[in-house]
């Protein structure tokens, strides 16, 4: 599937511009921007885009129940959306974030900026097993996080090695929200 383009609504750039920097401002969509790291790398500079509410999302698919939602290809990125928007709810306000992706595939999904310009990385997987993919790893490298987290949709907690921590949704909003 490849993505979409401006060419495909029919529309010019600046009226989609327009329409999405409207659909910000209504609190539906959040655009989250990229971390400019100052690496010697290509970074993505284009922000990601999520609808702030995976509900929405499901009942304009036409996605009745878990099954139809996990059977669909939207799954994994509405579990990102609802997992970032769970925890950017529960962070305090001096708490900025991003994610990072370079040209190479160097990705994590989440970066946290805490007060003190302290970095946490927060890699999320739909999955209870998650696995780490090479981009994450050399994504970590390039930043040097503080704390590096992946969110399952899991209640376990425990450590995946290399100083990165395997938890769920609630108890990670939980440490975020006593930041």
């Amino acid at each position: 599937m490849r993505p979409i383009s401006r060419a495909d609504f029919g529309v010019d750039g600046k009226t989609v511009a327009r329409y999405l920097d409207l659909l910000v401002d209504l609190l539906l969509v959040r655009r989250l921007s990229p971390f400019h790291a100052n690496v010697r790398k290509r970074l993505v500079k284009s922000p990601k885009v999520f609808v702030r509410d995976s509900g929405i999302v499901h009942a304009l698919l036409g996605l009745e129940d878990r099954e139809a939602v996990l059977g669909h290809p939207v799954a994994g990125g509405s579990w990102e959306g609802f997992v970032t928007e769970s925890l950017l709810g529960s962070a305090p306000e001096q708490v900025n974030a991003y994610f990072y992706r370079t040209a190479a595939g160097a990705e994590i999904d989440l970066v946290l900026e805490l007060p003190g310009g302290r970095l946490w990385a927060v890699e999320i997987e739909r999955g209870r097993a998650p696995k780490l993919k090479r981009g994450f790893f050399h994504a970590r490298e390039d930043l040097g996080p503080e704390r590096s987290f992946v969110v399952h949709s899991g209640d376990d907690k425990y450590p995946k090695g290399d100083g990165i921590e395997v938890i769920g949704l609630s108890e990670l909003a939980s440490t975020i929200a006593k930041i």
